[in-house]
């Protein structure tokens, strides 16, 4: 390969990391994105109020509810609601999002209990947002491995960003790889989309210069060999590296890697990163 065909291959490896760059950073910073949450409220039978959403909110059997004050309004699904609104029983790791003016109020459940999160546009971290430090894009980190499935997906416990909370995922398979000769392996979860996976793990760089709990990688649908590619210059940050009122999943036990990943993004400058 000549010199500028691969200072060629370079520019266009880096311009398509840029975009994935930017859209995650738009993403995490979007006016209701996750830069603007402002609180985390847990639900339980008692009729609570938040400083930060209208109405007093409680859940049981029946799912979450919200007594609207009068003059109060949310708009639930394009349809404004007053008084009295029942959201129902939501799954895991699902939700609804209800507009009050230009906020956005997040109903979800997280760890198997419900929670208000609102996301407000104004919140300090994201208006003093300046963006999130990630190493140079490095081919050298973009590596090919093979996709081993389960006989049948395995129920996989792990952590929280919170304290005592527990997310249960079911694992598909998992990803065989190797690193400077190294072999090297990753429990995946189910991703984004059909057929995609997501990879939760840390490494020796985690606490160093990137982000000591987590780092996530999406992945591609493997190919009908079970080739798949694990670019880790696109390790990215879960909400939980910017901010408290997250629920983000920690890694399982057998993700957490003996090798230096110097790829993808690092610690945010909202935790001391540089």
């Amino acid at each position: 390969m000549t010199t500028e065909a691969t200072t060629t291959d370079l520019h266009a490896f880096t311009e398509t990391w840029l975009e994935w760059y930017r859209s995650q950073e738009a993403r995490l910073a979007a006016p209701h994105g996750f830069l603007a949450v402002t609180g985390l409220h847990w639900l339980d039978d008692r009729p609570q109020r938040f400083p930060d959403a209208p109405g007093a909110w409680h859940t049981g059997p029946e799912g979450v509810v919200v007594d609207l004050d009068e003059g109060e309004e949310l708009v639930v699904d394009g349809t404004p609601v007053r008084g009295e609104h029942r959201f129902g029983v939501l799954p895991e790791r699902g939700g609804v999002d209800a507009v009050w003016g230009d906020a956005v109020i997040e109903v979800a459940k997280r760890g198997g209990q419900d929670i208000v999160r609102p996301r407000h546009p104004d919140a300090p971290l994201r208006t003093a947002f300046t963006g999130t430090p990630a190493y140079t894009p490095d081919p050298r980190w973009a590596v090919t491995g093979r996709y081993v499935p389960f006989d049948s997906p395995r129920p996989t416990t792990v952590g929280a960003a919170v304290e005592g909370l527990e997310h249960v995922y079911d694992a598909p398979g998992r990803v065989e790889f190797e690193l400077d000769g190294r072999p090297l392996s990753l429990t995946a979860f189910p991703g984004h989309g059909a057929r995609r996976l997501l990879v939760l793990f840390t490494d020796a760089t985690s606490g160093v210069t990137t982000y000591a709990a987590n780092r996530s990688l999406a992945l591609d649908p493997p190919a009908a060999d079970g080739t798949v590619v694990l670019d880790f210059n696109r390790a990215a940050n879960l909400p939980c590296a910017y901010t408290d009122l997250a629920t983000c999943p920690l890694p399982p036990a057998e993700n957490r890697l003996p090798v230096a990943i110097e790829a993808g993004q690092k610690i945010p400058r909202e935790r001391g990163g540089s």
